[in-house]
């Protein structure tokens, strides 16, 4: 009698939960490492941040998550469901095109209760080390610890599914000078709410989607928001519809002036 190939799948987030469905359908045993002690990855809200705010420091307090309080997303709710399970509506939930990340969250929950996927989830199980066992062998060797307990758990499993995400590591823009720069320096992924810059004048790097729901968002607070982007057709200009927004050109240097 042949055992059905054994399957590690890292991380509970959209993608983990998809992969573990998936191989779940095909008879494989199938076992979900969750760090955290929740599914929904980076759909989990946490008010928390870095204990590095800009993510230079590499032995930083890490918190997963890059969630604004009020982020949406930015597709449509027809679009954010798998093809045979698509987006619903709910009583008493968002109901707008947009939903908030809460919407997000619960529907990945109901996700994985419809088809069993919590029960294959081992929480609060941080992966550490996932290894051949051996250069002639198919097999991989998985380490993992439970709430950052320091013993190790060794296991063998068939394949492993790295659905770990991209979002935790900052990417930093290259600016001379910017490291001495007095002011206090944060990157997105540790921004939550507006009100620590009340009365600031901010300087947003980027103009991407979070930098223009951040900047925005800032604006309504803050005395002045300027925006640096890389786009080479940019008008140094005030923002229509805003007093106190200006977009500009990227940043070739920062000083420090005493």
């Amino acid at each position: 009698m042949t055992h059905p190939l054994r399957v590690a799948v890292i991380g509970a987030g959209v993608a983990g939960l998809a992969a573990a469905r998936s191989l779940r359908r095909e008879g494989l045993d199938v076992v979900v490492f969750e760090k955290s002690n929740h599914l929904g990855g980076t759909w989990s809200y946490d008010p928390r941040t870095d204990s590095d705010p800009v993510g230079l420091d590499p032995n930083r307090e890490v918190v997963h998550t890059s969630l604004y309080r009020s982020l949406r997303t930015n597709l449509p709710r027809q679009l954010m469901g798998f093809l045979d399970y698509p987006f619903p509506n709910r009583n008493n939930g968002d109901p707008r095109t947009f939903p908030g990340h809460e919407e997000v969250l619960w529907f990945l929950n109901r996700f994985s209760d419809e088809f069993g996927l919590r029960g294959l989830t081992r929480f609060g199980s941080e992966v550490v080390r996932v290894e051949l066992v051996s250069e002639k062998s198919d097999s991989w060797v998985v380490e993992s610890r439970r709430n950052r307990d320091s013993v190790l758990t060794r296991e063998v499993f068939g394949a492993v599914v790295v659905c770990t995400g991209h979002f935790t590591q900052p990417r930093l823009p290259t600016i001379p000078g910017i490291e001495k720069w007095p002011g206090y320096q944060i990157h997105s992924h540790n921004y939550r709410v507006p009100e620590p810059f009340q009365g600031q004048i901010v300087v947003v790097i980027g103009f991407a989607s979070s930098a223009f729901d951040i900047s925005r968002e800032i604006a309504k607070v803050a005395k002045e928001v300027h925006i640096a982007t890389r786009s080479p057709d940019v008008k140094v200009m005030k923002l229509a519809n805003h007093d106190n927004m200006w977009q500009h050109k990227m940043i070739q240097v920062s000083l420090s002036i005493s």
